[in-house]
Parts: C-alpha cells; structure tokens; sequence
C-alpha cells in the first residue's frame, strides 16, 4: 500500500491551501480530487465568448485570507459593471423601474432592521457563535423581516434582496447566516453587499487555484474519486472506487456538508457531520447565465423568492455573426424550479425581472445536482451554525475537516475555504512535529 504523511481529499481552496503549506512544511502530500480540474466550487469556463464564473466569484479586500493569497500570486481585482437602471417587483407583483437611488431608499430601512442587532449578537466576526446569537438562532431571515414594520412595497423589496445572498427560500434560512457575514464587516450592510458581489478576479477563479496548485510540492491526482476512509490511532487508510489504497498518518477531508456522506468513513462521523448531512444546509438555488439579444442597458433587477430567479443583472456585452449580445448573471432560490437548457423557460423567468429582454441561450452548472457538491455556498438552517460549528471543526482522531462550511469568519465564501485550510495545515503540523 501507498504511503504518505497527508491525504487530502479535494483540489478546491480549503485542499490547495492544505496541501501547500503541509506541503512547503517538509510533509508528503497527495491531493485526491475526483474532478478533470483543480477549483471546487469555483470554476471558470469559456462559454458564450467569455471566461463564464460558473461558481464562487465575487472577492474583496475584508475578506483577509482572500487578500492574503490574492497579494501573495499577483492577482488583481475587477469591479462588475455598475448598473445604470434598477427594476424590482412591487406588493402587488408588477414591475417597476427606477433609478438605483430611488430603490436603495426603498431597501434602506428593512436593511437596517434585518441586521440592526449584528454587533449585540456576534461581537466579533471571528467568533461566530459567541454573543446572543445563541439566543436568535431559531429565527429564520423571513421571521425577521416579518417582525419589521414595513410597508408592503419595502417588504417584498427586502425579502428580494435577501433571497439573492442567501441562495434559498427565506423561511428556510437561519437570521444567522446574516448576522454572521454583516458582523464581518463591522455591522454595516452596504458593505457586506458590496463584499459578496462586486469585485471580481483579474483571470478568473481557475487561474488562482491553478496559480496555488502550482505550489503544492506534492502531486494532485485527477480522476481519482475515494469511496471509503478508515481511520485508527496511528492514521487512516483511504480506498478509491478503483481498489487502490493509500496509507497517511493524517487525513484531510475538504468535502462540503451534503457531499461528504458519499464516503464511507470507518469509524463513523462525528454527531454533527452526521446530522448536518442528513438535515442539508439550507443552500439549494441555482446560478444562470444568459445570453440576450442586443446592447442592454445596464441594470440590476429583482423578483420575489417565488419566482425562478429572484436575482439578475447586466454583467458582460459582446458581438459575434448574429449581432450584438448582452451577458447577464442571475440567482434563483431552488435549482429545480429552471432549467436551463429551456429558452422558453429562462424567456419566462427573465420576463418576470426585466421585461422587453429576448433571451436567445442560457448555461450554469447545477451545484446541487454536482454529486461532489451538492451545495452551491453555504448558508445555515435555523440552528445549525450555534448547535454544530465547534464540533464541526473538531479533528475525529486521525481526520481532519478544512470546508468553508465550518469556518468562522466567512462561511461560505472562498475566504472561509482559505481560513479553514490554514487551520487544519497548522494542527496537522503540531501534531506529526
């Protein structure tokens, strides 16, 4: 049998920044990854003429582990285009338009209310279930926003918003996947919105992981899809649906949270895994992008959290044989509700956002459908994040678990991915000095 230091199941942040600096510490590493790419959840491709962010995109410079590395390999940020219109779904479901000022007065208040208690209940970003966020984690966001007094208009202003960042049904989510990414950054929601989706990366995500993976002194073996790992006091055997078997002292498990019971893990995982994957994480939408006929100009928009995309905006304009196009980049609260190989029903769903649109493709990928993933980014039901994060980032003997589905500043984002690679390279390496 093969033998190694470390295995580390995963080319996606949390893995590439294990196995770098496991790696760079003298440490035998090998990197399992199933898929033909390094990435995880990011991953860029070229369709409709452009470098497409099929998953994780948006960056900035209160993400600290992200600037880090973003600092370390040279690369750079872009803004996403500005918009110059705005559109949003009245009370009564009927389009309006108006300037971004106008809708930002709009949002205002309920924004403010929704997260008004941020520094009270997570004093410190880095500690995300220590204050009275203990005490709010039965909440769900839509219980929050029905505790406000909002008029209707507002009402259905925020809850659109919110559906955007949370990836799922309101009712479905816990009020602290909000606090914990506004407790980040400060207590302010401008700036958290600004956060999760304005800048973007210079070269795409697949060029940064592929920058880190050039790194790792160790080898990333594509293709190579674990279906068994079997731990005792001295470390852990890890079998591949191949039949081949590798031996490591140590062990590090990058899978997200609905994924990781594909792997059989002899002893059984600890309680929070095991409830946490059979319970799923709230997270469950889809991202879309879609080609349109034209020069568009430039708006976001917003639906409800009842129709196929609540989310959608202008990103990128191009030309080809058939004319001039517009790229736009949209989000919906449940992946089944669109299919995206169907124009005439991504024609209906951008109809509802931006009417006078003539959609002519659409293209993503179905995270949740992604037996690897099974997620798209994390956001936590009511409970969850104060009842299992401890446990979560617990080692179980020789295993260790480096997701950004239990770290602790930003869950979620490739941030937190980095933040929990850092935390498990380091035990690993106290524990084998």
């Amino acid at each position: 049998m093969e033998s190694v230091d470390v295995v580390v199941i995963g080319a996606g942040f949390a893995g590439l920044i294990a196995a770098r600096e496991l790696s760079a510490a003298g440490l035998s590493v090998v990197v399992l990854e199933a898929r033909d790419r390094v990435g995880g959840r990011t991953w860029t491709d070229h369709r409709f003429g452009h470098d497409l962010e099929l998953g994780g995109t948006w960056v900035h410079w209160v993400q600290p582990h992200t600037w880090a590395e973003m600092t370390r390999y040279g690369r750079d940020i872009e803004r996403s285009p500005s918009a110059e219109e705005a559109f949003w779904l009245g009370a009564d479901g009927v389009s309006r338009t108006g300037s971004i000022a106008e809708f930002m007065a709009l949002i205002d208040d309920g924004q403010q209310g929704i997260i008004d208690d941020a520094r009270e209940a997570i004093p410190r970003g880095v500690d995300p279930t220590t204050g009275r966020i203990a005490q709010l984690d039965s909440l769900t966001v839509q219980d929050r926003i029905d505790s406000l007094d909002l008029t209707p208009e507002a009402r259905a202003a925020n809850e659109s918003v919110w559906v955007g960042h949370v990836n799922a049904p309101l009712d479905q989510v816990g009020l602290s996947s909000a606090l914990r990414w506004v407790a980040a950054t400060g207590g302010h929601w401008q700036l958290m919105h600004e956060a999760s989706a304005t800048y973007r990366v210079v070269g795409g995500m697949s060029a940064f992981t592929a920058a880190i993976a050039a790194d790792v002194r160790g080898e990333i073996r594509f293709g190579a899809t674990v279906a068994a790992v079997e731990s005792d006091a001295d470390g852990a055997s890890v079998e591949l649906v191949d039949g081949s078997r590798i031996r490591a002292r140590r062990l590090v498990s990058t899978l997200p949270a609905n994924a990781i019971s594909t792997i059989d893990f002899r002893p059984p995982l600890p309680d929070a895994w095991q409830r946490l994957s059979a319970e799923r994480v709230a997270s469950q939408g889809t991202k879309a992008w879609i080609r349109a006929r034209g020069h568009v100009t430039r708006f976001f928009a917003y639906a409800s959290q009842h129709d196929p995309l609540s989310v959608l905006k202008a990103e990128y304009y191009g030309a080809d044989a058939d004319g001039d196009y517009t790229l736009l980049v949209g989000f919906g609260p449940d992946h089944t509700r669109l299919d995206l190989d169907d124009v005439a029903a991504v024609q209906a769903a951008v109809d509802v956002l931006r009417p006078g649109i003539e959609v002519t493709g659409a293209t993503g990928h179905d995270w949740m459908a992604d037996p690897l993933s099974q997620n798209t980014w994390m956001t936590h039901r009511p409970k969850q994040l104060t009842r299992d994060l401890i446990e979560l980032q617990r080692p179980h003997g020789a295993v260790h678990f480096a997701t950004t589905d239990n770290a602790n500043l930003w869950g979620g984002f490739v941030d937190g991915a980095i933040e929990s690679g850092l935390r498990e390279s380091r035990r690993i390496q106290a524990d084998l000095a």
